[in-house]
C-alpha cells in the first residue's frame, strides 16, 4: 500500500487523465525510424488475435533475450535503459517529465484488423504501489480500449492511469495502427502529486 499525504487511495479512479501532454508526432517519428524488424511479437499469444508486437525501452537489468526484455514485472526494481531508448530523445524527453523510478517502458503496436482480449495485469494499481501509464503515439477513432466494460478515449500525446488489475482489453479494426508508449512506473511522492492534481480537476 502507497500512503501520500492528503491523498485518499479510495478516490483514485479506474483510468485518470493525468496533467502531462507530450510531443506524440515527434515520439511517433522516433518510433517509425526504428527498423520494422525491432518489434518482437508479444509472447502471451492467448491473450490477442493479429499482430501485437512491442519494442523494450527500458528493461529488466538480467534480461538479455528479447521475449524477457519485453516482459514487464511489476515486482523487479532493477531496470536498464536499452540502446532502443539512446535513439529516441523524444521519447527520453518525456520520460524525464515523470520524475520517479521508471520500470518497465515499451513500444506496444497493435496492427489494423487485431484484437487484445480481456485480461487483467495483475499487480498493477496505485494501491499496490506500481502503476502502469498510457501515453498514446498513434491512434485513432476507430480503436476500442474498453476498462471493466467502459471505453477509454485517449488522444494521441495524453497521459492515463489505467488500473490493468481490472479487465480491460482493446480492438483496433483499422485502417492504421494502435502504437502506445506503455510506462510502469513506482509510487513516490512526486507522481502522487499529479495524481492528486489530477483528482482536483476532474473534480
Amino acid at each position: 500500500m502507497v500512503w501520500s499525504p492528503g491523498l485518499d487511495l479510495e478516490a483514485v479512479p479506474e483510468s485518470l487523465r493525468l496533467p502531462l501532454a507530450f510531443d506524440a508526432a515527434a515520439m511517433a517519428a522516433e518510433c517509425a525510424a526504428l527498423a520494422g524488424g525491432d518489434w518482437i511479437d508479444h509472447f502471451v499469444r492467448s491473450n490477442y488475435d493479429g499482430d501485437w508486437s512491442v519494442i523494450p525501452l527500458r528493461a529488466k537489468a538480467d534480461a538479455r533475450h528479447p521475449v524477457m526484455m519485453i516482459q514487464s514485472d511489476p515486482v523487479a526494481r532493477d531496470y536498464v535503459d536499452t540502446p532502443f531508448l539512446a535513439a529516441c530523445p523524444a521519447i527520453r524527453a518525456a520520460l524525464a517529465q515523470f520524475g520517479c523510478p521508471l520500470l518497465s517502458v515499451r513500444l506496444m503496436r497493435l496492427g489494423p484488423g487485431s484484437r487484445i482480449k480481456e485480461h487483467r495485469d495483475h499487480d498493477l494499481s496505485f494501491e499496490e504501489g506500481a502503476v502502469r501509464l498510457h501515453v498514446p503515439l498513434v491512434t485513432h477513432d476507430g480503436v476500442v480500449f474498453t476498462l471493466n466494460r467502459r471505453r477509454v478515449v485517449m488522444a494521441a500525446g495524453s497521459c492515463w492511469y489505467l488500473r490493468l488489475s481490472d479487465p480491460h482489453a482493446v480492438e483496433n479494426p483499422g485502417p492504421g495502427e494502435r502504437v502506445h508508449l506503455v510506462v510502469d512506473a513506482q509510487v513516490t511522492p512526486a507522481l502522487a502529486a499529479l495524481f492528486a492534481t489530477a483528482l482536483e480537476a476532474a473534480a
